[in-house]
């Protein structure tokens, strides 16, 4: 019996691994979790191979599954594409799509390069169908109320932002080489630093200009050299006007997900780490000095995207449960039509600033982010 109001949309899942299946238990639960009017039926699935495609058509309960992309991109039972294979194919997937008229969504960073971005931007922008670029940690219900004090103006006039994306995978020097430790889209400046220069667009704006310093720390590991960096640094000036510095490592020991950061205004301040995810830190300027200080606010059913997952305040949201806020995003543009942040021109943004980061450093001296 069909439900009135609700259409069920092919879905195709291209990768089965890490970000595979995050994208596909989230398409799987969220007309349940949000009540969305377009139903995800998991259609099929993409991985390498045939047998590892069957596995995670079977574990994940798809139709069918298959080891050929094209095939996936090209069936008329899928509706819209999900990428979440290795950067240097985004690109050619992409534009398959949307060359068909399927919505796309894209696993940040948008393609291997500022390039693809380009080209990956053209089409969906001249295809006029949905597309989105993912960036999960921005989704959580403390950072998207992060958004709203400071688009409220409860912390004034924002002067200094400090960001970072921290983790310590690779710190042990004796780690051997792998893929992570191979090519520019791989290292720290194309996996992790994306994720942070989202934040700081998403909480203060375009940035304007930049300086930076990229390195490789460890050059040799067991099993070959390493051709991709460690960590980076920036100091940056905002459209705004306010000043702002971060900075991204794959060797900060200690660390597993220090997505962070600190907003500072002239009535107050803002600080998150994403390894408490489920608090955000408000100073207010006001009242006796005395009884100031920051407040630590538990999230709960007052904040964003909250109550779809649990009634109770301070009882929290998880990882998984930003995939399907952006699962709900994406079916949201594709129902509509309209656009939903981000779209793949916001994910050429920070692809924008990566590469303005990566000529800094090379060059050293601050680069205007217009010219690249």
């Amino acid at each position: 019996m069909k439900v009135p109001g609700v259409t069920d949309i092919g879905i195709g899942i291209l990768g089965g691994g890490y970000m595979g299946k995050a994208h596909s238990v989230a398409m799987a639960a969220v007309g349940a979790v949000f009540n969305t009017t377009l139903r995800p039926r998991l259609e099929m699935i993409c991985a390498s191979t045939p047998d590892s495609a069957e596995k995670y058509r079977a574990a994940y309960g798809f139709a069918r599954a298959t080891h050929d992309w094209r095939i996936l991109v090209n069936d008329p039972a899928v509706d819209a594409v999900v990428i979440a294979t290795p950067q240097e194919t985004h690109r050619e997937i992409a534009l398959a799509a949307f060359a068909l008229g399927k919505p796309v969504f894209c696993e940040k960073p948008l393609g291997a390069s500022l390039d693809d971005s380009h080209a990956m931007v053209e089409a969906a922008e001249a295809s006029s169908v949905p597309n989105m670029t993912g960036f999960n940690y921005i989704r959580t219900p403390a950072s998207q109320y992060a958004r709203q004090l400071i688009a409220d103006g409860t912390i004034g006039t924002v002067t200094w932002f400090r960001g970072e994306h921290t983790e310590d995978f690779l710190s042990d020097p004796q780690t051997p080489a792998s893929w992570r430790t191979s090519g520019d889209a791989n290292g720290t400046m194309g996996d992790l630093s994306p994720h942070m220069i989202n934040a700081a667009l998403a909480l203060l704006g375009p940035v304007d200009r930049l300086i930076a310093e990229v390195e490789t720390v460890h050059s040799q590991r067991p099993g070959g050299a390493v051709t991709n960096d460690d960590h980076g640094q920036m100091m940056c000036r905002f459209a705004s006007g306010a000043m702002g510095q971060m900075y991204f490592s794959r060797i900060s020991t200690g660390r597993k997900m220090g997505y962070a950061y600190e907003v500072t205004g002239t009535k107050g301040a803002i600080r998150f780490d994403q390894e408490d995810q489920n608090a955000l830190w408000l100073y207010r300027a006001e009242g006796p000095e005395a009884t100031r200080g920051f407040t630590k606010i538990l999230t709960g059913p007052a904040h964003p995207d909250y109550v779809p997952f649990c009634q109770g305040p301070g009882h929290g949201t998880g990882y998984q449960d930003q995939i399907i806020i952006e699962a709900r995003d994406f079916l949201e543009a594709i129902a509509t039509g309209d656009p939903v942040w981000p779209t793949f021109r916001d994910g050429m943004e920070v692809n924008r600033i990566v590469a303005a980061a990566m000529a800094s450093s090379r060059q050293k001296t601050w680069q205007d982010v217009s010219s690249f």
